[in-house]
């Protein structure tokens, strides 16, 4: 019995759906890929990496500032240890200026009832200069206490601000490791699947286009490798100039025409980067 119209023309479509398929299929066993494909698949690759910068970036910033403030805690801490190491010095000196001058007066004590007992003049005279040499050691020591007492209450002044600077930072690390913390678990799980789409992304393009890429990217302050043309403002005629996404300098109309139409790769000829349409015009 003779196929009827309609299945036959069910029949055909299912054969041209399936030689697309086989073709399309064979097209990329055979490696032919076409400039526009290889473009998009770059373009791809860098939106994927420049995420993973983003993360990197936000998360970058925050190790740098825990850092700084460590350091900055530190130098307080050997700062405090210091001025504290300065007040113990001083009051140990004191403490030993007091013992010093009990001495002195124990020795005049002594002195002064051996005065008492002296055979002659030379003898009480002798005993009279050790006297007046241990009362001068007592007011010495008393100087030099008092001096003592002005420099520990300004050091204690200047060591209770360090101390009170020191907390306060501390505080401020341990805000700054938390919010660290919930960032990196927050970004870990993303940027873990941002780098597998990486890979993923530059198995399906050529090796050399890769190794490109990833140098230009090495030389970008920015990361980035490929970028979009950007229009300025139309002048009268209706004309915009087309400028590099990249280093902004301008692109001559004929190379411009080259990207629009995606039939090669070009490169800035000012910055290297590999330009592809703005856009809008990829969006059209």
């Amino acid at each position: 019995m003779p196929a009827t119209p309609t299945k036959a023309k069910t029949e055909s479509k299912t054969k041209t759906n399936k030689t697309a398929k086989v073709s399309k299929t064979t097209a990329k066993k055979d490696g032919t890929v076409t400039v526009a494909e290889k473009l998009d698949a770059l373009y791809n690759l860098q939106k994927i990496d420049s995420e993973i910068d983003r993360i990197r970036i936000i998360r970058g910033e925050l190790p740098l500032e825990v850092e700084d403030l460590e350091n900055e805690i530190i130098g307080l801490e050997t700062r405090t240890s210091k001025f504290q190491d300065e007040i113990d010095e001083l009051q140990q000196d004191i403490s030993n200026r007091k013992l010093s001058s009990k001495e002195s007066e124990a020795a005049i004590l002594k002195y002064k009832e051996r005065q008492n007992n002296v055979r002659n003049n030379r003898e009480y005279e002798s005993l009279s200069k050790e006297i007046e040499f241990q009362e001068l050691e007592i007011k010495l020591n008393e100087k030099r206490s008092k001096e003592a007492l002005v420099k520990i209450e300004h050091k204690n002044e200047i060591l209770a601000e360090a101390t009170e600077r020191l907390n306060t930072k501390k505080a401020e690390l341990e805000n700054k490791k938390a919010e660290l913390d919930n960032i990196i678990s927050s970004t870990q799980k993303d940027e873990n699947k941002l780098i597998k789409a990486s890979k993923d992304a530059k198995k399906n393009i050529e090796d050399r286009l890769v190794v490109a890429y990833e140098r230009l990217r090495g030389n970008a302050k920015n990361g980035l490798a490929v970028v979009p043309i950007i229009y300025g403002t139309k002048s009268k005629s209706g004309h915009r100039d087309a400028s590099c996404g990249g280093c902004f300098n301008k692109i001559p109309p004929q190379r411009e025409l080259d990207i629009v139409t995606k039939k090669k790769i070009i490169i800035c000829e000012h910055c290297g980067r590999i330009l592809i349409p703005a856009e809008e015009e990829a969006a059209a």
